[in-house]
């Protein structure tokens, strides 16, 4: 699927947080009670979820703050944090209506969702993380440099190609998948204002939004599966054994050959797992 097919397919609601409003993308499919929550991470949006979210009877996938096609409401910045993106997951869910859900998080969106978890916790029957931003491992060295202020003010869009370029060409284990690439470039490129989008969003990555929930960790007592990129060198599986010494509930899938964008690298085996998990 490309990614324009994706966004033709993507519905758009209004969201208001305590001091903003977005309009929200995301994609629904599926019909059922039950709805499954796939959160994105930092560079992403959610056609990450292209090749797995199929996983779930009724699949919710919308585009965090600051990513893809979600749009921010009005003048002015607005926090991009994974507090800010837990915030918004809440209204997002208040508005479609869906009191509890499972969630399949990655990456940033995972600490958005372990603070769901935890603050929540009525709110999450079922949870799946992926090479998750958890205690103190976020942000990794790569993001806290692009979070430059002043290299993001006069960044190129052939610069910033570039960069995505080496992010998601040589950060998948398999030979570069352009159809992958170009999806995850489009929503930076295509418009001149979110050319400094990436540098806003890596610098709103704080390891006190993580450390905060850290505690009440244990506390997060739903089933939980760490389905994780076994050979990530960002996130490596050590953060994963941590996760699971901690998580009262929880079993650990780690798939090989598969470095951060785990659903990329291994879609079928991934898509599998969660099949598994959910029944």
């Amino acid at each position: 699927m490309s990614h324009t097919d994706w966004v033709a397919a993507q519905d758009s609601v209004r969201v208001e947080t305590e001091f903003h409003e977005f309009d929200v993308a995301y994609r629904e499919e599926g019909t059922g009670d039950s709805a499954t929550l796939f959160v994105h991470g930092i560079p992403t949006w959610g056609y990450l979820f292209r090749d797995v979210y199929t996983a779930a009877d009724h699949a919710l996938v919308p585009d965090l703050a600051g990513y893809g096609y979600t749009e921010h409401v009005g003048p002015g910045g607005y926090d991009r944090s994974i507090r800010a993106q837990e915030e918004l997951l809440v209204g997002f869910l208040d508005e479609l209506g869906h009191e509890s859900v499972q969630v399949v998080a990655h990456d940033i969106g995972a600490g958005a969702a372990l603070r769901l978890a935890t603050h929540h916790p009525d709110r999450v029957e079922k949870l799946v993380l992926s090479n998750a931003a958890c205690y103190d491992n976020w942000p990794v060295p790569f993001i806290h440099g692009q979070g430059q202020p002043d290299e993001a003010r006069d960044v190129t869009r052939e610069e910033l190609d570039e960069t995505f370029q080496f992010v998601f060409g040589e950060g998948t284990v398999d030979d570069e998948n352009e159809a992958f690439i170009a999806g995850m470039k489009a929503p930076f490129l295509e418009r001149d204002r979110e050319l400094q989008a990436f540098a806003r969003n890596a610098v709103s990555t704080n390891t006190n939004h993580t450390l905060e929930v850290a505690h009440a960790i244990p506390e997060i007592d739903v089933p939980t599966l760490l389905l994780w990129g076994g050979d990530d060198v960002l996130v490596s599986t050590t953060w994963a054994d941590r996760l699971a010494g901690d998580l009262p509930n929880a079993e650990k899938e780690y798939l090989d050959e598969a470095y951060h964008w785990v659903m990329q690298d291994r879609p079928e085996a991934y898509r599998a797992a969660l099949e598994r998990f959910f029944d």
